[in-house]
């Protein structure tokens, strides 16, 4: 009898995961014992911890695991959902995941919730590598999220010393049709690189939760390529939901509330950089991304032959489809032989410059951010800046270039 109920609970785990219950039968790891400022929620740990109980036989701690997180998240349905089958399975009643009713959708999105938990569980690397899209830090810019699409996962990483360490990652939902957005209504999430408006202040529906921090989308990028459709958010769970399925939202990134309250004192600092991607690759913190350097030193470059006013060479840093947003390359190039037919003597200076690779870009492409400063006997001026830099034929150029 005893053989009979572990093999009904191990077809739990099989139909959830791509591994058979010996792969997942290792010893618990304690998730909250990483050294971080923001200690990851101990919800969906205690939901793993009760899984993995399941695949070495524990049912009794499981149960009790299982009891401990709907006592503390009475609205989480994953883990009602689990419990039901562990009883159903105790009874000689379980046939599969979600009985009675597992080919119904919301059983498979909770099944595709259970393997993207347990698969984090068992991917710890990237607790000790860095997204290679995170080139250069802002000195001024506290954290980054970066959003990896496959994973459902968001991974938070602090500045410090310029140097990106992580911080603590969660749970996410996407867009119902994945990712890649290219017109409104499709029900995708944009891949790219975005940034946080302040909290949404006016009363919003339920399926918002906790609240509502706007993405930047379309950017400047998406605007270019003809991309629709906005509102786009980083956005909280109706009261009654603890977490909804990876891909059930009509575009937004979506945590839970209790994650959202763990962001919210990094979200109220403003303009966060949102990575988002898809197969996001990772490195090891002493290697350097192929490409960055190549690209700082072009940003220098570009940087004294503007302040040369050699017009020819000063344009030659941009790239044949550049756009300005309302100047293409023709009539940027001739506002700037204008401008520079003088020679004027300038001084410019770039501080607290940010490089952030642009992911799932068909070319190797790149969005920096900057301060400018710009002092001229006619103007002395300072502003936010972004550029778009491709990297055609090895050499590094500028398609787009306006205020931050």
């Amino acid at each position: 009898m005893k053989f009979k109920l572990y093999t009904l609970i191990t077809l739990i785990l099989v139909v959830v995961c791509p591994w058979n219950a010996t792969a997942l039968n290792r010893p618990s790891v304690n998730l909250l014992a990483r050294n971080s400022i923001i200690e990851s929620t101990k919800t969906e740990d205690l939901l793993v911890q009760s899984l993995m109980a399941i695949s070495s036989g524990e049912i009794d701690s499981a149960l009790s695991t299982l009891d401990k997180v709907i006592a503390t998240t009475p609205n989480f349905k994953l883990a009602h959902l689990v419990k039901g089958d562990l009883l159903l399975a105790q009874g000689q009643q379980f046939q599969a995941f979600g009985s009675p009713n597992p080919s119904s959708e919301d059983v498979a999105g909770y099944r595709d919730e259970a393997r993207k938990r347990i698969e984090r569980y068992l991917d710890k690397k990237t607790d000790t590598l860095i997204p290679e899209v995170i080139w250069q830090f802002d000195s001024d810019q506290p954290y980054i999220f970066v959003v990896d699409a496959e994973k459902s996962r968001l991974f938070v990483y602090k500045n410090e010393n310029g140097a990106a360490h992580y911080v603590a990652d969660f749970y996410v939902t996407i867009g119902k049709n994945g990712g890649e957005k290219k017109y409104a209504g499709d029900k995708r999430t944009p891949l790219g690189v975005y940034f946080t408006a302040p909290k949404l202040q006016q009363k919003l529906a339920e399926m918002y939760g906790d609240g509502a921090y706007p993405l930047s989308y379309p950017n400047e990028w998406d605007k270019r390529q003809g991309k629709t459709g906005n509102g786009i958010w980083l956005h909280g769970t109706p009261h009654d939901t603890y977490s909804r399925a990876p891909q059930s939202s009509d575009g937004c990134v979506v945590v839970s509330n209790q994650d959202l309250e763990t962001l919210t004192p990094i979200l109220q600092q403003g303009s966060i950089p949102v990575i988002i991607g898809k197969g996001i690759e990772w490195l090891d913190q002493n290697q350097t991304p192929e490409n960055k350097q190549a690209l700082l030193d072009t940003i220098e470059t570009w940087r004294k032959d503007w302040q040369s006013q050699e017009s020819e060479i000063y344009l030659s840093h941009y790239a044949h489809e550049f756009s300005s947003g309302s100047l293409d390359l023709a009539h940027w190039s001739e506002e700037k032989r204008r401008i520079q037919a003088s020679k004027p003597s300038v001084d410019i200076k770039l501080s607290n410059l940010s490089v952030l690779r642009y992911p799932n870009s068909p070319q190797t492409m790149a969005v920096v951010t900057f301060d400018q400063s710009f002092r001229s006997n006619m103007l002395n001026s300072q502003m936010r800046k972004r550029q778009y830099w491709i990297l055609e034929n090895q050499q590094w150029k500028i398609i787009y270039e306006g205020a931050a």
